[in-house]
């Protein structure tokens, strides 16, 4: 239980200042609304309507709790059974968009995390590429993805590709950047003593890449698919802006057309959940690799 205390004090302090900073940005909405009425209005009214307005600037979080609910497990589960097996993508539940979302960011992280990886071994293997590839794909990167991704999907949308693999390629044009860095300093990662070894017993690059510098780059190969992973994730939401139809990025640009700050921020919830989920799933991914081929994690 003392472990959790200093993360309960921290949450306790964040949830605070929450709620302080939605009533100090509400409170004038219903300043305006009392001077409308020619009335005078004080903090002891100002304080509970300014944590329960409709369409506040900052909702509080017990108003984001309950949209969450209310959106994954609350009346929008029926609505949600039968849109699903309609086909339809309409509904404003977010357990069928956060799994659009994280469709597509998985497959989007597969695709990038692999490419990486051939990427660092032919960069490490091949000074050709090293000298050729590595500064291209540190320059892919400095593009905006905001400003690529729409001119990814009319491209790929033109030529007949749709759904979910615009959506995977833009991220894993996030994911891949990060594994090629790590796995690249992880390939490099054997000092001078045992590469010696190796080629004092004759080994040939391929024995070497098994049994040295693969095992010796797992470290370094699980930190960057954690940074990977997030990537692929923010790249995905992006990707979703300008698609329509279904998705956690979808709905985060519906709530602000139509001033849904509450739904706004319930979205971000289930993103930022998901997000840690992903970057979770690989933390014990590792451990259990690491454990197995007796590193520390």
């Amino acid at each position: 239980m003392k472990s959790f205390a200093p993360v309960l004090v921290v949450v306790g302090v964040i949830v605070a200042l929450w709620y302080a900073a939605a009533v100090g940005m509400n409170a004038q909405w219903e300043r305006d609304q009392a001077a409308r009425a020619g009335s005078e209005i004080g903090w002891a009214e100002i304080v509970p309507k300014a944590m329960h307005q409709e369409r506040p600037v900052l909702p509080a979080p017990h108003q984001v709790v309950a949209e969450f609910w209310k959106l994954t497990w609350g009346e929008e589960v029926a609505g949600r059974r039968g849109i699903v097996q309609s086909g339809s993508l309409s509904n404003r539940g977010l357990v069928l968009h956060a799994w659009v979302t994280l469709s597509a960011t998985m497959l989007g992280f597969v695709i990038g995390s692999g490419f990486g990886i051939l990427l660092a071994v032919g960069i490490v293997h091949n000074r050709a590429m090293d000298a050729s590839v590595m500064p291209w794909a540190i320059a892919s990167q400095t593009i905006p993805i905001v400003a690529i991704a729409p001119m990814i999907i009319v491209v790929l949308n033109s030529v007949g590709v749709a759904g979910l693999v615009p959506k995977a390629i833009i991220a894993a044009y996030l994911s891949f950047f990060p594994v090629v860095v790590g796995m690249v300093k992880g390939l490099r990662s054997p000092d001078g003593m045992q590469l010696d070894l190796l080629r004092t017993y004759n080994a040939s690059a391929a024995q070497g890449l098994w049994k040295l510098r693969l095992p010796a780059s797992m470290p370094y190969l699980f930190a960057s698919l954690k940074v990977g992973v997030a990537a692929s994730f923010v790249g995905t939401i992006v990707a979703e802006l300008p698609l329509g139809g279904a998705g956690l990025g979808t709905r985060l640009l519906a709530g602000s057309y139509y001033g849904q700050t509450i739904q706004i921020w319930a979205t971000l919830v289930v993103a930022s959940l998901l997000a840690a989920g992903m970057v979770g799933v690989v933390g014990l991914v590792q451990s259990r690799v690491l454990a197995r081929m007796g590193m520390a994690a």
